[in-house]
């Protein structure tokens, strides 16, 4: 694995993907939903720290979510097995396929 010299925040990786904050804080909660060393924590101060993902971290996500949107069923069947929050759910479901 080649050394990791940039990072992105979350926030940052859901505008470059259109995607909901949430959900991507959700999916990247678990260090198993991604390949190892691909979701950092960043510790800012004090109880205090940040997640970000590398650049093949993002390039897993997407893959990942292109994946999981091949029919409604599976993009379902994704969320509920990947995000626990039922608001979250139902808003990203709510905002359709992409």
């Amino acid at each position: 694995m080649a050394t990791v010299t940039q990072v992105y925040a979350l926030d940052h990786v859901a505008r470059m993907l259109g995607e909901d904050l949430e959900m991507l804080e959700a999916i990247v909660s678990n260090d198993d939903n991604l390949s190892y060393g691909n979701i950092i924590s960043v510790h800012t101060g004090t109880d205090e720290s940040a997640t970000v993902l590398t650049a093949h971290g993002i390039d897993e996500l997407r893959d990942m979510l292109r994946d999981s949107r091949r029919t409604p069923e599976h993009w379902s069947n994704f969320l509920v097995d990947l995000v626990e929050d039922p608001d979250i759910i139902a808003r990203v479901k709510e905002n359709g396929p992409r």
